[in-house]
């Protein structure tokens, strides 16, 4: 310990085990402990954050505003100690007359920090409810668009600018080296391909061409068989006997219904994604549009002329969401395939992804999970669960939107709405086909239902919530003084999409 003239004296502290502490390394000058808490989020807030170590703390700079856009810190292990030194200081005259300082040190040990969080990374951009008039003033819209109370008609019909915040800022938060590729190197003679609308994407070199035929609703003719290129890029790819197999297996497939998705495909044989590719257009037709599209028809058969080709058509069916139906975009009992918040947001800590099982990890018999596992036939290995393409009563589907066939909707009622004009089809229309106008619709109606029967029954909280949330509204409306007649919401009708927005989009540039 350091001691001015006259001497100095130290205590030996005594260590406080049973005392932790987490410490917060705060990037500013704290003047006023309780506005640095409440931008940490208080006490609790930081409670809650250090009870999960998967969390990161957030800081926000302006904790009443709900735009302020956190600083975040990561969490990391320390062994250190939080000391309370104080300094005594005694003046005193020496016998000479002269002043001297006699200086003293206690300390005291508080505890053992074992947990520090430190502010790593950068600020973000920060948005703020505001909107610049003509003559360059802002003016603050927060009174205008928080909601703070109940508030009547008159406020959501005010006149307000366009004020649309972004959904989600920066998903990083730390600088990262980003390594360029280096300048691709060919040898003496050799020539970029040309520059055409079939190849815009990559320049190194053309878009490897997989033959597939595409059909739409208007056209006249139907492909007979297959382009020469297709026939001869499967004969070259086909190398061995699981591939003579899986193309037979097709063929059989195809003589037994002449329409399948390719999803149905791959639930019914086994044979690698990258090598279906090259057999499709080898064996059948896309259809592009009209009650078929997206699905893979088998050359030379007309479903436009064929009234029982009504149930091979296809279904678009998406899984409806909303309070009217009983839960909540966030509890919904399926997730969604895509999101936008499926992104990692620098408020948690990124977790090892789990491993994707590839075609080494085939070859060795790998499970998803990176451990060995008993080796899978060769006859199962890439097939799909039928759940994939079959809809059952009492199951849910996969996924939030599903292209079903009518065909494999194993559901009886149904059935029966299908086959209503059985032996009357007289014409096939681009929208409902051979079947009879919004069939599609009753079809999409009767299976929510049913979705929504297997929810309540499975998680019966969901709809007691709401259920409770809807008498609370009523009685905050009755309390207000607002006299609403009370009128049946009716259901909003359903558009079925011209195509897939995903999977069928996705389908169709594997083959352009």
């Amino acid at each position: 310990m350091a001691g001015g003239q006259g001497g100095a004296g130290a205590a030996t502290p005594q260590l406080r085990r049973d005392k932790r502490l987490v410490c917060v390394e705060y990037p500013g000058v704290v003047r006023n402990v309780g506005k640095m808490l409440q931008t940490l989020g208080g006490e609790e807030g930081v409670s809650r954050v250090y009870a999960d170590p998967s969390r990161r703390l957030e800081l926000h700079f302006r904790p009443k505003d709900p735009y302020c856009h956190p600083v975040c810190a990561n969490r990391f292990p320390t062994s250190s100690m939080l000391l309370k030194v104080k300094r005594t200081t005694r003046r005193k005259r020496t016998e000479a007359g002269e002043s001297a300082e006699d200086v003293q040190f206690e300390v005291e040990i508080l505890g053992i920090v074992t947990t520090v969080y430190k502010f790593q990374g950068m600020s973000d951009f920060q948005f703020l409810a505001a909107h610049s008039g003509p003559e360059g003033k802002h003016t603050s819209m927060y009174d205008k668009v928080l909601m703070l109370k109940p508030e009547k008609e008159e406020f959501f019909m005010n006149d307000l600018p366009l004020y649309i915040p972004p959904p989600i800022f920066s998903r990083l938060d730390t600088p990262v080296d980003y390594y360029y590729r280096p300048e691709i190197r060919h040898r003496e003679g050799y020539h970029n391909p040309p520059v055409s609308s079939e190849n815009l994407i990559g320049l190194s070199r053309a878009r490897r061409p997989h033959n597939a035929v595409f059909v739409t609703f208007e056209d006249e003719e139907i492909p007979s068989k297959p382009l020469d290129a297709a026939e001869q890029t499967w004969k070259r790819v086909c190398s061995n006997v699981v591939d003579h197999k899986a193309e037979e297996e097709l063929r059989k497939l195809f003589e037994v219904r002449p329409i399948w998705s390719r999803n149905a495909v791959k639930a019914n044989i086994s044979i690698h994604p990258d090598k279906l590719k090259f057999l499709l257009p080898y064996l059948a037709f896309y259809m592009l549009t009209g009650p078929w599209r997206s699905l893979w028809v088998r050359f030379g058969y007309d479903p436009r002329k064929h009234p029982e080709a009504k149930i091979y058509q296809v279904l678009d069916f998406r899984i409806r969401c909303g309070m009217k139906y009983g839960y909540a975009p966030n509890d919904m009992p399926v997730k969604a395939k895509r999101s936008t918040y499926n992104y990692s947001l620098p408020i948690t800590v990124k977790k090892p992804a789990s491993h994707t099982a590839g075609i080494q990890d085939l070859k060795q018999g790998l499970s998803t999970s990176g451990t060995p596992s008993p080796r899978k036939p060769a006859f199962s290995k890439y097939k799909l669960k039928d759940s994939i393409y079959i809809f059952r009563e009492g199951s849910l589907p996969p996924y939030r939107q599903m292209f079903y066939q009518l065909c494999d909707l194993n559901v009886e009622c149904l059935q029966k709405i299908i086959h209503r004009n059985d032996g009357t089809e007289a014409v096939c229309t681009e929208r409902d086909g051979w079947c009879l106008p919004k069939t599609n619709d009753d079809l999409r109606d009767t299976m929510s239902l049913m979705i929504k029967q297997i929810i309540r029954s499975k998680r019966p909280a969901l709809f007691t919530t709401a259920s409770n949330a809807e008498e609370g509204k009523e009685q905050l409306t009755f309390e207000s003084g607002e006299e609403e007649e009370e009128e049946e919401e009716e259901e909003e009708e359903f558009k079925p999409s011209d195509g897939s927005e995903n999977e069928m989009e996705t389908e169709i540039l594997d083959y352009v």
